[in-house]
């Protein structure tokens, strides 16, 4: 039997991406496939989306969807095969047709009616799941709702509040980053078209205001996270951020799903992007790689080791250690290429580190996909030194292309790298380097223990043979998220 899944995102690749969450809402429904899972994806119809729907045809209209007038699309994505992957969008163009990112505006402010944008999103979910939408007569529903962070939170509370129709639709919400809870004051409830009964702790009530991650947690049948490390660390006050009352309340409907990557995309044997491809037995062929990242760089060539970084400089990513410990990466022979932006007070600090080591580092400033796919190929080790770090999908990249992560001992990073200690040395199983505590102390202290071993050639290269034939594919987490379905409706 198909299960039929309504997938609820704010992104999505190809069409919008921020982070990692348009990784996994993109990559989902192929993983799902084989396990018998039809997903339909749901977004928010911001200018870039509705510019790849490929024939849409609007199915549904809302004279007022919280507050203003929406219409349902029906589509494919511009490029793939014919029902490959179904599309709706939520075209309302008074919430999405702007100017700026999905959730800011050009200045980086985040857009005041974040909280309607996001529980129309939520509100047109629970309608369509519940069979709003007729074709030939007959209302197409959906078996079950993923939604996925705040911003698709509140799809879960209509469901149970003010459902569409009779129909009991089961949901699941799934977190990536529990720091970001979509909060708004208590004005807004009036507006949202929940009863009375919803405003309570069981419901989208949080500290006075409406809370849609908690909406989300408090009213789904199940919560996953993106990794099983975090679903044990937001239990507590370090990690939770404010709910982890709630998560150990839901106890065992809590789970942690480690999240996939595309294989087909990242794999260095294949990838267009770069200048040379190889695979675990044809690893001499990366030194053209960091050859040419050195030049793209402008970075000195010389037999060191050349660590990259690609992150948001922010705080949580553990960026603001690195600009103390670029002298001690440079005193050890190392040379740092990074591509990230955030933060203006770290962006100064990384140039003016680069300003004392020309030719020694090398800083873009931005995001550029096949720029990250190169230094994932020509780069030595990649550094993640993040405060805590749901799952992380650069640490599989860099796996996946011998490229061998630098970690701190958190979240999904400690869920998918190996250290290289004598113990996993010895058994043949490393795969890259751990360390606690993101401080000087610890981050300094891991970069030269990764120097270490990078002067141990064998030893190195066995290291990346293991990471690279790790797999990291959706294959596993696939089925973890079937199963999951199927247990709920049964």
């Amino acid at each position: 039997m198909t299960l039929k899944v309504l997938s609820v995102a704010s992104e999505a690749v190809p069409l919008v991406k921020t982070g990692g969450l348009a990784d996994v809402v993109g990559a989902l429904p192929a993983a799902l496939a084989p396990h018998g899972v039809e997903t339909t994806t749901l977004l928010p119809g911001y200018p870039s989306v509705l510019a790849s729907l490929r024939r849409p045809r609007a199915i549904h209209v809302w004279d007022s969807l919280v507050g203003t007038p929406a219409r349902l699309l029906s589509g494919t994505l511009a490029g793939t095969r014919e029902g490959d992957h179904p599309l709706l969008v939520l075209d309302a163009p008074a919430l999405y047709a702007r100017e700026g990112a999905p959730y800011t505006d050009s200045a980086g402010r985040d857009w005041g009616d974040n909280w309607q944008r996001f529980a129309a999103l939520g509100r047109a979910a629970a309608d369509i799941a519940g069979g709003a939408v007729v074709k030939r007569g007959k209302p197409q529903g959906f078996d079950l709702v993923h939604a996925h962070d705040w911003q698709a939170g509140l799809a879960p509370a209509y469901l149970r509040f003010a459902p569409y129709g009779a129909q009991r639709v089961a949901s699941v919400v799934t977190v990536h980053n529990i720091a970001f809870q979509g909060w708004s004051g208590p004005e807004v409830f009036s507006q949202l078209g929940l009863p009375d009964e919803a405003w309570a702790i069981d419901g989208v009530e949080y500290h006075g205001g409406v809370g849609m991650l908690k909406a989300g947690l408090a009213c789904a049948d199940a919560v996953t996270t993106v990794s099983p490390t975090y679903a044990r660390e937001i239990r507590s006050a370090a990690f939770g951020m404010g709910l982890e009352g709630l998560v150990i309340a839901r106890g065992s409907a809590v789970h942690g799903i480690l999240n996939g990557i595309d294989a087909e995309v990242w794999d260095p044997s294949t990838d267009p992007a770069l200048p040379a491809r190889y695979g675990h037995r044809t690893l001499d062929r990366r030194r053209i790689n960091k050859r040419a990242l050195e030049t793209e760089f402008a970075l000195d060539a010389d037999d060191g080791p050349l660590f990259i970084v690609v992150t948001r400089l922010t705080w949580q990513k553990g960026m603001d250690v690195l600009p103390e410990v670029i002298d001690h990466l440079v005193g050890i022979g190392g040379r740092l290429a990074l591509l990230g932006s955030g933060d203006a007070a770290l962006e100064r600090a990384l140039f003016e580190a680069a300003g004392r080591h020309p030719g020694r580092i090398g800083i873009r400033v931005g995001y550029d996909e096949a720029l990250s796919h190169r230094m994932q190929a020509g780069g030595d080790a990649i550094l993640i030194p993040s405060r805590f770090e749901p799952c992380g999908l650069t640490q599989l990249y860099g796996l996946a292309y011998g490229c061998l992560p630098v970690v701190a001992r958190t979240g999904g990073l400690a869920d998918t790298v190996i250290d290289a200690n004598p113990a996993a040395l010895a058994a043949g199983c490393a795969t890259g380097v751990q360390f606690d505590g993101v401080t000087y102390d610890g981050f300094a202290a891991a970069l030269t223990r990764t120097a270490a071993l990078y002067r141990q050639p064998e030893v190195w290269e066995r290291i990346q043979k293991n990471a690279m034939k790790c797999d990291f594919s959706w294959k596993a987490s696939g089925k973890a998220y079937a199963d999951l379905y199927a247990a709920l409706l049964a």
